[in-house]
């Protein structure tokens, strides 16, 4: 009975999302964002016109990007030793605190998904994407 009890407790705890319900936010330039976040994993929609720029950071999130449209350059590592762009239908793994930067190629549709969530992306200390 307790097994059961618990499965109806974390089916009555699953979320549904439409992104096109998720209210963007503004940042930099003509960036913007959707945010979906669950206990350990955030998922989120980045809007990109060419030429918008992801300043240099890193973070100790994990980060998953895939390009649903567009492309972006991304330059990983402290002193830009590896550069690469990914398209749409590519996937990039950044692993936890490796530095990073981007620049949109053209207009570009990124889906990244973050564990565990980011919480500079939620309290607003984002300020390099704010700038």
């Amino acid at each position: 009975m307790n097994a059961k009890l618990d499965s109806r407790s974390a089916a009555e705890r699953a979320t549904h999302h439409r992104w096109s319900d998720v209210k963007a936010e503004p940042l930099k330039g003509t960036i913007s964002r959707r945010l979906i976040t669950g206990e350990r994993m955030m998922i989120a929609h980045v809007y990109f016109k060419k030429g918008d720029d992801v300043p240099r950071h890193a973070h100790e999130n994990e980060q998953i990007t895939y390009i649903l449209e567009g492309a972006l350059k991304f330059w990983l590592g402290e002193a830009d030793e590896r550069e690469l762009i990914v398209r749409a239908g590519e996937v990039l793994v950044i692993p936890s605190n490796l530095p990073h930067r981007a620049l949109a190629l053209e207009d570009t549709l990124d889906v990244d998904v973050f564990n565990p969530p980011r919480q500079d992306w939620l309290s607003g200390g984002d300020d390099y994407l704010r700038r």
